[in-house]
């Protein structure tokens, strides 16, 4: 039973007969039947294995299951290469997280010396900061501000500190804001 060798003039001839006044080839949707079952009936089953490809396909394992155990070689060479890669990564530094920070700092009136209020800002000294370069900025009515760049290690300086330790200098400053701040 089978309509014969479809590679052929002679098996596609008869595929093409039987199709012409069916427009299936017979059986019910998903119902597992053997390649040569399907056709006509008087013609002979000629492809390999028809019945023999009956067995179940659960000894292949295609999500690699975890009730095998697994071999002492592979269990070698996996620990092996996971402590390959733990000393690999122990050798790279760490990586320092760095801000860029623009203070805006505030004079009490026209009259206060701000070279000197530069200098009480620049003798702020703490690991993790470094000062970069300052300008004065007019605000209004003769008023200056200093505008002083900094540079700072996240974890060792934060905005708080630099905060606290610049308004400290009651006689120069009035207030402190950051202007900017940028993550190196």
């Amino acid at each position: 039973m089978g309509f014969g060798d479809l590679k052929t003039a002679a098996g596609l001839h008869m595929l093409n007969d039987f199709l012409a006044d069916r427009s299936y080839i017979e059986g019910l949707p998903g119902v597992k039947k053997a390649l040569g079952k399907y056709g006509p009936v008087d013609v002979e089953d000629t492809t390999a294995g028809a019945a023999a490809d009956t067995k179940d396909d659960d000894d292949i394992d295609l999500f690699g299951s975890d009730d095998e155990e697994e071999s002492e070689e592979a269990k070698r060479l996996r620990d092996e290469r996971l402590a390959q890669y733990e000393s690999k990564k122990s050798k790279k530094p760490a990586v320092v997280a760095k801000s860029s920070i623009l203070l805006d700092v505030k004079p009490w009136d026209d009259e206060t010396d701000m070279a000197k209020l530069e200098e009480c800002v620049r003798s702020i000294q703490t690991d993790g900061l470094v000062w970069g370069s300052s300008k004065l900025v007019p605000v209004g009515y003769g008023i200056k501000k200093l505008q002083i760049q900094c540079v700072v290690e996240d974890d060792k300086v934060g905005t708080d500190m630099l905060e606290e330790r610049i308004t400290a200098f009651e006689d120069y400053v009035q207030s402190m804001d950051v202007a900017a701040f940028n993550k190196i």
